[in-house]
């Protein structure tokens, strides 16, 4: 199994965060089994484009809620990472708290 869990949507509440707020949070190293996503689909594009990043962040957007880590963004970097028989990626990982 890749994934924790495949998923179809954010169980969380929204976080807030834009493009800049993500920018600042410092990426580290997140196993792919402890992964729940939020996609239950991938454009096959997105996995085989190898400029996927050229308009994106570089890491993939981890949301930790209730005890889980949730994939938002980044299902084509998560996958072309266990392609390569990894099980780490490098990922922007934020709490989100209930309000």
């Amino acid at each position: 199994m890749i994934f924790k869990r495949v998923g179809s949507g954010r169980p969380y509440p929204a976080h807030g965060l834009d493009s800049r707020g993500w920018a600042a949070v410092p990426p580290r190293q997140v196993r792919l089994d402890q992964l729940v996503t939020t996609k239950d689909t991938l454009q096959l594009v997105t996995l085989l484009d190898e400029d996927s990043t050229f308009y994106g962040d570089l890491f993939a957007h981890v949301v930790a809620w209730e005890g889980d880590l949730y994939l938002e963004d980044g299902l084509h970097r998560a996958l072309r990472a266990a392609l390569q028989q990894r099980n780490v990626l490098h990922a922007r990982v934020v709490a989100v708290e209930k309000s």
